[in-house]
């Protein structure tokens, strides 16, 4: 299986909506990608399936990519990706708002049947790196308390939690913790998402 990961595109947004739904299904008010791709401090990634075009449409031609060539490094590129036709999979995305010197991740969804894969962990690496080219100092985040998951995955890649909103979840008045990274640019972090970093690598190649 072959992922590539680029900045959205309106020609996404149909496939993003329906991510965001099946992993957000209660969010209210749902986002507005259209006006997100429009917003200068919004910044947006998707991840698509290579090998794999939506039912029903004609005949792509599989482009030969290493599955985890973005990763050493993708930013350097990325942008000036030829953005694919709208009959590939989209199968995640990820965003986050720029707010002076702090990269705030809005959003990381991945579809049902791609979770356990690593995909997540490609799209937070993907956001990283994003803000590390944006110049961001650190990263924070909101995360529902019952979302386990998320914050394991969260607290593995050094996001630290940082308090509590309380009552923040308008659908059932749930509770968000906050998490933050340490300085993007510290040596110790650099290094441990570096690890990381080739220890996904190996386990994609």
């Amino acid at each position: 299986m072959t992922y590539i990961i680029r900045p959205m595109a309106k020609e996404d947004i149909a496939q993003v909506n329906e991510i965001d739904h099946e992993a957000f299904p209660t969010q209210w008010p749902p986002p507005n990608y259209y006006q997100e791709i429009k917003n200068k401090i919004a910044h947006y990634l998707v991840a698509y399936d290579n090998t794999r075009i939506l039912s029903g449409s004609p005949h792509v031609h599989e482009k030969k990519t290493n599955k985890a060539s973005w990763l050493f490094p993708w930013r350097k590129h990325a942008l000036a990706v030829e953005i694919p036709p709208p009959e590939y999979y989209v199968v995640g995305f990820a965003g986050i708002w720029m707010l002076a010197d702090e990269a705030h991740i809005t959003n990381l969804a991945v579809r049902g049947e791609y979770r356990r894969r690593g995909l997540g962990e490609l799209l937070l690496i993907a956001l990283i790196d994003l803000a590390d080219e944006l110049k961001a100092r650190f990263m924070t985040l909101e995360v529902r308390a019952s979302n386990l998951v998320a914050q394991s995955l969260y607290s593995k890649y050094s996001f630290m939690e940082m308090g509590v909103r309380r009552g923040y979840y308008i659908d059932n008045r749930e509770d968000a913790i906050i998490m933050s990274t340490d300085v993007l640019s510290s040596y110790s972090f650099k290094e441990h998402i570096k690890q990381l970093r080739e220890s996904l690598q190996k386990k994609l190649a």
